[in-house]
């Protein structure tokens, strides 16, 4: 269903109706998601009456529906059988260990799609729509779901990131993990380094996700909770690293510089702070994913957005942080940005 490759100016109507119909795509996904579909599919189903009795659906229904995901190359079909893509097995099929389909749930989470409801009125008033502070309202329930279903997206950034911090340490190691969610960066330090303790901030029902992950992971015993926000609970320290992991994204620059701030009062000196964001590039429109996640940010904060790697800098330099440098993460629209506490 893409676009074909078009000369440079060539006009491309075709765009403007696929772009307005996009939703299509994104609730045949969902349906197919919740129907277990690519999972029977995966068991080796490929015709529309065997589809449609294990899915509990209509062949009508299934018919259609498997067509559509052929057409946007999520499925195949040869003599009337459908079968996997590449992308659909390795990510879609809950068979397999990198199966992504659970952040469905949260990036289809209806607070989530009601902040797209009427953007213009959000551009107009230069802020989110939702009530209160949006996604960042003190407890907002939405975080617990992203705990629960974002974890797959986020594990292959774990390893990279744990690897960046923990560099040329030895010895114990204190580690201070701000809004830890699902738990899995600070859990991945605690897996590298079998002498890391971890100090989780998030609100206390986020954290119980976050202690589950940390039970399964084998590292409970060196995993911490310490509930509330993020700016009000007394860190302790002082720590040897502090990871901020898509956080500072959610607030503007004067609030990063003061939690930056906050953060460095609790770390010792020569201490590494890892900040992980979607860092778009300075003309704010490249690479693709990172740079549109601002759009995402206007929709659900009152004044979030995502910062360039320039910007990141000078926050972090005025906090205290010193040698700041960018490690974009291989295979992910993620940067990791790091800086010493002087």
């Amino acid at each position: 269903m893409g676009t074909a490759p078009q000369p440079a100016g060539t006009p491309l109507p075709g765009l403007v109706f696929e772009t307005l119909l996009a939703y299509e795509r994104t609730a045949a996904l969902r349906a197919a998601i919740e129907l277990d579909l690519f999972r029977a599919i995966g068991e080796g189903l490929d015709d529309v009456d065997s589809l449609a009795q294990r899915c509990s659906a209509s062949p009508r229904g299934i018919r259609i529906l498997c067509d559509y995901l052929t057409i946007i190359e999520l499925l195949t079909k040869k003599d009337g059988r459908y079968g996997h893509t590449p992308t659909s097995a390795a990510f879609l099929d809950p068979r397999s260990p990198s199966c992504i389909a659970s952040i469905s749930r949260f990036l289809g989470n209806s607070t989530m799609v009601s902040s797209f409801q009427n953007l213009a009125e959000v551009i107009r008033n230069g802020r989110t729509l939702l009530p209160g502070e949006g996604s960042v309202e003190p407890e907002n329930p939405v975080w617990v779901e992203f705990a629960h279903s974002m974890a797959p997206m986020m594990a292959p950034v774990a390893a990279p990131l744990g690897g960046i911090v923990l560099e040329g340490l030895s010895g114990p190691v204190r580690v201070l993990d701000i809004a830890a969610g699902h738990g899995l960066f600070g859990i991945e330090v605690a897996r590298q380094h079998p002498e890391a303790r971890i100090v989780a901030v998030d609100w206390a029902p986020v954290l119980e996700v976050a202690k589950a992950n940390a039970r399964k992971a084998g590292v409970e015993a060196r995993f911490d909770a310490l509930p509330g926000s993020a700016f009000d609970v007394d860190y302790g320290g002082p720590y040897d690293i502090a990871l901020l992991t898509n956080f500072l994204h959610h607030f503007d620059t004067p609030t990063c510089i003061g939690l930056l701030q906050k953060v460095h009062r609790a770390m010792k000196p020569g201490g590494r702070v890892a900040v992980l964001e979607f860092v778009p590039n300075e003309d704010r429109v490249s690479p693709p994913m990172a740079a549109a996640f601002s759009l995402v940010m206007l929709a659900t904060t009152p004044s979030g957005d995502a910062y360039t790697f320039r910007q990141l800098e000078a926050m972090l330099h005025e906090a205290g942080f010193e040698g700041v440098a960018a490690h974009p993460v291989p295979k992910s629209p993620h940067t990791v940005v790091t800086g010493t506490a002087k």
